[in-house]
């Protein structure tokens, strides 16, 4: 249900996919542009896959400010990634686009279908170096630590002792 104040989202975009809109970076660029109330964009990176996949992504980062509630706007997102070609089917596989809810200005999320923070964004350079770019200060809710902390977490990993 929409809300009247406007909410802070970061959301992740990525691709691996040749789509109508041509290769993988050009469907990020076409999800971006399709999204309303964008107030910061991140540069477009390539990364190495995650899972069974073997094609590389490019990924993405972008803060929107919209009034929907993080399930309003999870629909959304589902309704703009079936649009792009999205189709159910292996977690990791190769996809045309995928957009996820990372963090909100509401602080956490958790339902059955969604949970703010996206639970594997802490370890995923792919998620936090683009988010770095746009908003380096956002704290993650749940540990207290900004994007920049996580992705230096990430980048430098402690040997466990």
């Amino acid at each position: 249900m929409p809300r009247t104040s406007r909410t802070r989202y970061a959301i992740a975009i990525g691709s691996n996919r040749c789509g109508r809109h041509g290769p993988p970076s050009r469907e990020v660029a076409a999800a971006i542009a399709a999204l309303n109330h964008v107030v910061a964009v991140s540069p477009i990176i390539a990364s190495a896959p995650v899972g069974p996949s073997t094609r590389r992504f490019a990924n993405a980062a972008v803060l929107i400010d919209t009034p929907h509630d993080p399930p309003a706007l999870l629909a959304r997102l589902k309704r703009l990634e079936r649009r792009f070609g999205r189709r159910s089917g292996r977690r990791w596989g190769a996809r045309v686009i995928d957009l996820d809810i990372i963090l909100w200005s509401g602080g956490i999320w958790a339902s059955r279908d969604l949970m703010v923070p996206h639970p594997a964004y802490r370890t995923r350079r792919f998620v936090l170096a683009p988010l770095a770019r746009i908003t380096p200060g956002w704290r993650d809710p749940l540990g207290g630590r900004s994007i920049r902390q996580l992705l230096h977490m990430v980048d430098h990993p402690r040997p466990h002792a």
